[in-house]
């Protein structure tokens, strides 16, 4: 019996180890992925983001729009913006929606 109890403890322990361990949070991707050029407060007063002439996040047009919307812009990019399907997950594209819905305010 203690040898069952000890390979599952094991199987237990591979299967934790196998989960990310530094998962980011919405904020912590934003500021990784996005701030460069949307700034930390996601005005985009950025020298990137005045060149682009990145509309804030604080814009109307940016305000009212879905949160859908703002996914499928993140995930297909859109004018300059790459895309970042593939790069990031379906949840951390929902966390830094989210996030940014936070700093539009």
């Amino acid at each position: 019996m203690n040898h069952r109890i000890r390979n599952s403890a094991t199987i237990l322990l591979a299967a934790a180890l196998a989960l990310p361990v530094f998962a980011q949070s919405g904020a912590d991707t934003y500021k990784t992925k996005c701030a460069m050029c949307h700034g930390p407060d996601g005005t985009a007063a950025t020298p990137m983001g005045k060149m682009m002439k990145i509309p804030s996040f604080k814009s109307p047009e940016v305000v009212k729009a879905s949160d859908a919307s703002l996914v499928a812009v993140t995930k297909s990019g859109k004018g300059k913006m790459p895309a970042y399907n593939g790069k990031l997950t379906d949840a951390q594209v929902r966390e830094v929606v989210s996030y940014i819905r936070t700093i539009e305010k």
